[in-house]
């Protein structure tokens, strides 16, 4: 059976374009797609199955969750092509099933800002769990250290511990977060840091969101994302709101964990995401317009990376993703 014939017969579906349609918004588990269409999850992984057999979606498991997204996108680019063309740009159905996707999300994304609210205290601690944070901090200012530090943006800042670590060395330094509590208590340990040792008396602190932050583009030579990565519902979106704000030659350095099992982190503290791979974080930086360095490990109970993107043209134009 000839590829073309195995691609159309695969779309010769409603449940299925829909599918399409949701995953070309931002990658998706299964269960938010069942979710999203009211069937059942044995039902999706059908349909979906169809999608994968035909190139059009990939499957990756992570732990007890399967996630999708759009196969590969020299393959796609004319098929979408044709469909955008076919499909009337106020189509109710795709609209309706944009608006409950982003209706899923924003549950979720509640109870993640619930479980920051309620466990800013001892943020710190919890963060440090799997490798000792001094190691960590001391890859972190080796990997940064080549270069100046410049303008810094703390992206999901928390306690600032960043920008503490970071915030001297900085000619401006803000960091930004959307839980109330966590700058609360930022601020007040910022202002400790600041008698303690001067140096961070330019360290801002803003509420603000990951996908949307509030300062114009080439605006950052680095940008930080520390143990952020895993609590985004949509990281692809998250790397590519950080390097909008990168001025040519700007870096942004994310350090999370690599691939793990550990389920319970996703019912006890929250997170979204068991771990991220080089080849994931490759491929987000280079959508984003950023080149990628070998990747930095610590091992530990889980093994912590830090991956370094460096932007060498100018920012592209801001990219809209609707369910975000």
């Amino acid at each position: 059976m000839t590829r073309p014939l195995v691609i159309f017969q695969a779309l010769a579906d409603p449940t299925r374009l829909r599918i399409l349609a949701l995953l070309r918004t931002m990658e998706l588990s299964i269960g938010e797609i069942a979710q999203v269409l009211g069937q059942s999850q044995p039902r999706v992984s059908r349909h979906v199955k169809i999608l994968v057999n035909a190139g059009l979606a990939e499957r990756r498991k992570e732990g007890s969750w399967v996630f999708l997204t759009l196969g590969p996108p020299d393959d796609l680019a004319p098929l979408l092509a044709a469909i955008d063309r076919w499909t009337p740009a106020d189509d109710a159905e795709q609209q309706a099933d944009i608006a409950r996707l982003k209706a899923v999300r924003a549950v979720r994304a509640s109870a993640a800002e619930d479980y920051f609210e309620t466990h800013a205290a001892n943020w710190d601690a919890l963060r440090s769990l799997h490798v000792a944070e001094g190691d960590v901090e001391a890859a972190i200012l080796r990997v940064l250290a080549p270069d100046p530090i410049g303008r810094l943006v703390d992206i999901g800042t928390g306690t600032g511990r960043m920008l503490e670590v970071l915030g001297r060395q900085a000619d401006s330094a803000v960091g930004f977060d959307r839980s109330p509590a966590m700058l609360r208590l930022a601020r007040t340990k910022l202002a400790q840091a600041a008698t303690t040792e001067p140096g961070l008396e330019h360290a801002e602190l803003r509420q603000g969101d990951m996908y949307a932050l509030p300062l114009p583009a080439a605006s950052a030579d680095v940008a930080i994302m520390h143990q952020v990565l895993h609590y985004a519902q949509h990281p692809a979106a998250a790397i590519a709101e950080a390097a909008r704000l990168l001025a040519p030659g700007g870096r942004l350095l994310i350090v999370d964990f690599a691939p793990h099992d550990r389920e319970d982190l996703r019912e006890r503290d929250a997170h979204v995401r068991l771990g991220f791979t080089d080849r994931q974080m490759s491929d987000w930086f280079a959508a984003a317009g950023l080149s990628c360095a070998p990747p930095v490990h610590l091992d530990g109970e889980l093994t912590v990376k830090l991956w370094l993107g460096r932007r060498l043209s100018a920012p592209a134009a801001p990219i809209h993703h609707p369910a975000s």
